[in-house]
C-alpha cells in the first residue's frame, strides 16, 4: 500500500511549460520537467510514509502564504491525493496579515482556479508587530508566534487534523545551524510534530525536497509570487546568511548538504556529550563486542576521504 505513494506516477505535459523555438530544446526541458515532477512526487510520498504523516480519513490543512514552498506543496500534494492508497480531504489556508500592499485577491482567484477547498483568514499581525518590535529588529519572532496561534485557531474551525507546512530540506538544516551557532542546542525543524498547545499535528512533507526542486518547479508552475514586504526586506536575517553559508558549500562541494541531511537521521548519542540522552555516568565495560562501541584508536575512516577538501584531509604516516 506505502509504494503507491512513492511509485512514480507518469508526469503529464502542462500548458505552462516554457516554450522554446528548437524543437530540441523543448523536448529537453520536457524530459527534464518530467524528471523534476517525478522526483517530488517520490521524495514528499517518502516523506509521508516514512513519518506517517497522513493517515485515512485526515483533513489536511495546508498553509498557503504565497511564496514558492507553499505552492509547491500544495501543488504536489494535490497531485498525490490522487493517487494515495487512502482517502484524505485538503482545504488551503492563507492568512491574510495586513501588510501595506499585499495583493488580497491574488490567492483567492489561484485557489478557486484551482478548484480546491481554501479559507482566508484576515487577521492584521502587521500592525502588531510594526508597534511592538523597534525599528530595525528583526520581526520575524514574534510575527511567527503570532501566525501560529491564529492558524491553530483556524484548524480547530474548520476540523483539520493535519496542518501541513512548506519548510523544506534546506529550512531544516538552516534550522540546525542556527540552533548549534546561536543556542547552543542540536536541534532541527521536525518532519512531523505535535505543537505546543498539545492538539495539533503539524507536518512538514517537503522535508525531503531540496530549495533548488521548488525554485524550478515554481518556475515552470508559474505560480504567482507574492512577496513578504514585512520580514522578506530584512538583508541582515540570521537565517539568509546561514542559507547563503549552505548554498555556497553545495556550489563547491557537491554532496556535502545531502550529507549533512542525512546525519540529522543518523544520531549517535553514545558519541555526542549529552548525558541525558546517554548514560555515560553509569558506563561500564561489559566484555561483550559491540559494533557501536568506541573506536578512539582506530585511525578515521570516511568512504568520501579522498573527496574532501584538502585542508581536511588526514595524511597518512
Amino acid at each position: 500500500m506505502n509504494a503507491v505513494w512513492i511509485d512514480e506516477a507518469p508526469a503529464t505535459a502542462d500548458a505552462t511549460a516554457p516554450v522554446s523555438s528548437s524543437p530540441a530544446n523543448s523536448m529537453k526541458i520536457e524530459r527534464e520537467t518530467h524528471k523534476l515532477e517525478k522526483r517530488l512526487c517520490r521524495e514528499v510520498g517518502k516523506a509521508i510514509v516514512d513519518y506517517n504523516m497522513i493517515e485515512e480519513g485526515d483533513k489536511v490543512m495546508v498553509c498557503v502564504s504565497g511564496g514558492k514552498d507553499s505552492y509547491a506543496l500544495l501543488d504536489i500534494l494535490l497531485k498525490l491525493k490522487a493517487r494515495a492508497p487512502i482517502h484524505f480531504d485538503i482545504v488551503a489556508v492563507n492568512l491574510d496579515q495586513k501588510q501595506p500592499g499585499f495583493p488580497e485577491e491574488v490567492l483567492p482567484k489561484y485557489l478557486s482556479e484551482l478548484g480546491v477547498d481554501f479559507h482566508i483568514e484576515n487577521q492584521d499581525t502587521y500592525s502588531i508587530v510594526k508597534r511592538v518590535i523597534p525599528e530595525g529588529k528583526t520581526t520575524c519572532g514574534l510575527c511567527s508566534r503570532l501566525r501560529r496561534g491564529i492558524l491553530y485557531r483556524v484548524a480547530d474551525e474548520l476540523g483539520a487534523t493535519k496542518v501541513a507546512l512548506g519548510h523544506h530540506r534546506d529550512d531544516m538544516l538552516q534550522t540546525f545551524f542556527l540552533n548549534m551557532f546561536f543556542a547552543g542546542k542540536l536541534k532541527s525543524m521536525p518532519p512531523k510534530l505535535v505543537s505546543d498547545d498539545g492538539r495539533h499535528v503539524v507536518i512538514r512533507p517537503l522535508a525531503y525536497v531540496s530549495e533548488k526542486d521548488t525554485i524550478r518547479w515554481a518556475q515552470h508552475r508559474e505560480f504567482p509570487i507574492i512577496p513578504c514586504t514585512l520580514c522578506g526586506s530584512q538583508e541582515n536575517l540570521q537565517r539568509k546568511q546561514v542559507g547563503e553559508m549552505l548554498r555556497e558549500w553545495d556550489k563547491k562541494y557537491p554532496g556535502r548538504v545531502e550529507n549533512m541531511f542525512t546525519a540529522l537521521q543518523n544520531v549517535v548519542p553514545s558519541h555526542l556529550l549529552d548525558g541525558t540522552r546517554h548514560d555515560f555516568k553509569g558506563l561500564k565495560a561489559t566484555g561483550v563486542a559491540d559494533d557501536e562501541g568506541d573506536k578512539a584508536f582506530d585511525p578515521p575512516s570516511f568512504d568520501l576521504l579522498s573527496q574532501a577538501p584538502a585542508a581536511l584531509r588526514i595524511v597518512q604516516g
